[in-house]
């Protein structure tokens, strides 16, 4: 006899992060995990220094610390939040608590990598739906709907794409679901997006008893080292995570240095504004360069690059690595001719630009 895993593990790729290192290079400049461009917030940094000299002691098991500092922040239930190691960990637990061999689960065509990982570890069906110019398509996600769905992953906005739905473009999806079908609202980089027709899904959280949104600390927090994330879910779905999630999940330093990142609103308006002045310069920049690039709400981009033999994504990425410049490719999002670009501080963004810029321009 052999051990074999359930049906679906074998079907998954693992996940791949983006990469940190070129050979040869002493320090590059890594753009291509979407961090934060400025960091955490001293505050962040002083609280998890102050909690560390309590390591030997295991936390309250509830994660109450950031639980109840998130609700604050939010004018939310602490109840009704769950915190995980990184929002990753929720999704899967998502996935873990709902999904039943056979059932389906339906996710854009360009969505994150963990939504089919997830799916398939729980040996349910992963239904990848056509997007339209790297954007949701919400008639096409609802007429991939059968009696089968079980849940919807939606990220908005969309990583890699930097593209998001309105509120009322979200709540047609909504509308189009069955009562037993869960919508998963991945809002991971919400706090970037400054478009009135936006909303991360926290409306939803409390109007519905089917849907739940999820954050990270990842991205403008700066915390991504620390693996933070929540869920703002309805009360039974908030039940049934806390029944299998591991207990201690959250650290007592990576609690402590969360709560102190929300309290610190000068940081986090520095780092949307840091932002927002330099994805537009970026984006100006390298289509100035006669590349392609999609508008963004997030903290990244997305460059396309043309089929033609030295000018593609492949060969530009291997031109950047050489001077020590990491971007990510996107060919298992199946974006083959795409990089992505990490906002990065402003001496790294313009180092990029320029390289692409001398990338175009050579014969």
């Amino acid at each position: 006899m052999t051990l074999t895993p359930k049906p679906g593990v074998l079907e998954i790729e693992p996940y791949v992060g983006g990469r940190a290192s070129v050979s040869g290079v002493a320090a590059p400049v890594k753009l291509s995990s979407n961090e934060g461009a400025l960091g955490p917030s001293p505050k962040a940094l002083e609280a998890y220094e102050e909690a560390a000299r309590s390591v030997s002691i295991y936390p309250e098991g509830s994660a109450a610390i950031l639980r109840e500092a998130i609700a604050e922040m939010h004018g939310l239930d602490a109840a009704r939040v769950v915190c995980g190691n990184g929002s990753d960990e929720l999704l899967t637990m998502l996935a873990n608590a709902y999904l039943r061999p056979g059932d389906e689960v339906l996710f854009s065509e360009h969505a994150f990598l963990v939504y089919r990982i997830a799916t398939l570890a729980n040996s349910a069906v992963p239904v990848s739906v056509p997007e339209k110019n790297r954007r949701v398509d919400v008639d096409a996600m609802l007429a991939h709907t059968t009696p089968k769905t079980r849940m919807v992953y939606l990220a908005n906005p969309n990583n890699p794409t930097g593209t998001y739905l309105s509120r009322d473009e979200v709540m047609r999806l909504h509308a189009g679901l069955a009562p037993d079908t869960l919508l998963v609202l991945d809002a991971a980089y919400a706090e970037y997006v400054g478009r009135n027709d936006y909303e991360p899904g926290l409306e939803m959280t409390v109007r519905f008893a089917n849907v739940v949104m999820t954050r990270t600390f990842s991205k403008v927090y700066g915390l991504a080292g620390l693996r933070i994330g929540w869920a703002y879910c309805p009360a039974p779905v908030a039940d049934a995570l806390n029944r299998i999630r591991g207990p201690f999940n959250v650290s007592l330093p990576a609690q402590r240095a969360g709560a102190a990142a929300l309290g610190d609103h000068d940081h986090v308006r520095r780092s949307v504004e840091h932002n927002e002045r330099w994805r537009a310069w970026l984006t100006e920049a390298i289509r100035a360069a006669g590349l392609a690039v999609d508008d963004s709400v997030c903290n990244f981009i997305l460059i396309r690059f043309p089929h033609r033999t030295g000018k593609t994504a492949e060969e530009a990425d291997r031109f950047l690595c050489e001077r020590g410049l990491i971007l990510r490719g996107v060919a298992n999002y199946g974006l083959p001719d795409c990089l992505r670009l990490t906002v990065g501080p402003e001496d790294a963004n313009r180092k990029v630009a320029a390289a692409l810029g001398e990338f175009m321009a050579q014969k």
